[in-house]
């Protein structure tokens, strides 16, 4: 069965299966619910591949209760990044080679035993920030939670998420399993906004799937094709890339919609994997009569297609893209790192993010990519941004078109995957996009304002 096929399915499944989720009153018969739809799509997409998330949330849960709350979300990273590694070379080893929809269920499995690790160590060691009042920190305290093994292996193991994401917290899972039923949602509303983007997103993916494939790339006939058709098909192979995955992600977020995960009160203030932020505000809204309060989505807001499209420079529009991952990699890499390691931070943060991604060299290639890419944009950002409202609008659409040049040459790397693929390609546009950008490093660079040296007194 085609993997499309698959996806489809399992999304559409997951979909119906929120409204018996959300409209069951027993907590109970809501964990088991969920539970249940989730063991049935594994052993329908996966069969016995379906074995490995066990073993990795098994393990994890033993790590949780031997190492104790101070160190068990180092055992668990390394535990579930080792077994990652070992899964995706397991034919090494005689295994058989994973399917690709049992590699995507692993990889969202192992964000979550991570992410249920640190929410055990936070709810023994979590600091008070300098920002936030005793009552907050003590609320935020409340808000944390030690799951048992028993609750561990139900998240892991339902249905929401398991293969196209997003990434959640336990404490939004148990949340939503304690959701009043009666509670003023508004999913009709957050639903048909997204239901709305699908015909066109679909139309796209289906009309630029029709006319280009990767496989083209590899033939020596692509070689001999006109330079600007070369550098072209890069454009509509990225077109491709992206709406598929805003077609699964958008499926995702209804998913979430129509089981109620990820609802909260809008005075809660709710941000993108993380949940609620004013737990102040969160307290009364506890004590308010449901009926009367507006809930929002924002904890399992996913894709801003309009950030991704339309944002001007690449930082911009790599925020927009998969919110939840990035909350998992800044909140679980890149503030637990010391600061005194500076931009080594990021750089860590994003060997994290590729070896997440898979071990094909295409990866590693346009993730190294990425920052010289921002140090550019950066560099000319200084350089050149500045002076009345239209010089800035038209660098702005300049910026924009550059930017979406990068993301055409990185994402070649992803559908490539080996490292003659990918290098093989660059090197029949000439490697354009690496020559730009040093360019653009060298003029940005010489032609950005001096800075003023004060005079000493």
């Amino acid at each position: 069965m085609p993997d499309d096929i698959i996806y489809a399915t399992l999304l559409l499944v997951s979909v119906g299966s929120g409204v018996l989720v959300r409209n069951t009153r027993s907590i109970l018969a809501r964990k088991l619910i969920a539970s249940s739809v989730g063991i049935g799509l594994v052993l329908f997409s996966c069969g016995l591949e379906g074995v490995h998330p066990l073993i990795v949330t098994g393990v994890n849960c033993l790590l949780i209760l031997l190492v104790g709350a101070r160190w068990c979300h180092i055992a668990s990273f390394i535990w579930c990044f080792g077994y990652l590694a070992f899964f995706r070379a397991a034919h090494w080893f005689g295994l058989p080679r994973p399917q690709p929809v049992t590699n995507a269920l692993q990889l969202f499995n192992a964000l979550r035993m991570i992410g249920v690790a640190f929410e055990v160590h936070d709810a023994q060691y979590i600091k008070k920030r300098d920002n936030v009042s005793e009552e907050a920190a003590k609320l935020q305290k409340e808000f944390q939670m030690t799951p048992s093994s028993l609750d561990i292996l139900q998240y892991s193991l339902c249905y929401i998420g398991l293969f196209t994401g997003p990434y959640y917290k336990y404490r939004t899972y148990h949340d939503m399993l304690h959701l009043k039923v009666d509670a003023h949602i508004p999913i009709r509303k957050y639903a048909l906004a997204r239901i709305k983007q699908l015909p066109v997103i679909a139309v796209v993916y289906l009309g630029c799937s029709y006319f280009f494939n990767i496989q083209y790339v590899k033939t020596e006939e692509f070689s001999q094709d006109p330079l600007w058709f070369r550098l072209v098909y890069m454009v509509p192979m990225f077109q491709i890339f992206r709406t598929r995955l805003y077609l699964a992600w958008i499926m995702s977020e209804l998913m979430c919609f129509t089981a109620g995960l990820g609802a909260y009160p809008v005075e809660a203030k709710a941000k993108c994997g993380e949940g609620p932020s004013d737990f102040v505000a969160l307290k009364e809204c506890s004590e308010k009569d449901v009926c009367h309060m507006e809930y929002e989505f924002e904890t399992v807001h996913n894709l801003d297609i309009w950030g991704c499209e339309l944002a001007p420079t690449t930082r911009e529009g790599l925020r927009s893209w998969n919110m939840s991952v990035q909350y998992w990699l800044a909140a679980y890499v890149h503030r637990r790192l010391p600061r005194h390691l500076g931009a080594g931070r990021v750089a860590i943060t994003m060997g994290v993010s590729a070896f997440w991604h898979g071990i094909h060299p295409g990866y590693y290639l346009s993730f190294l990519t990425v920052p010289p890419i921002l140090v550019a944009e950066d560099l000319m950002i200084a350089a050149f941004r500045r002076g009345s409202a239209t010089q800035m609008l038209l660098f702005d659409w300049a910026c924009w078109f550059f930017k979406m040049r990068g993301f055409d040459y990185n994402c070649m790397g992803f559908l490539l995957l080996t490292y003659g693929d990918t290098v093989a390609y660059w090197k029949n546009i000439y490697f354009m996009a690496h020559i730009v950008i040093v360019i653009f490093c060298v003029i940005g660079y010489l032609l950005r304002p001096k800075k003023s040296k004060k005079k000493k007194e």
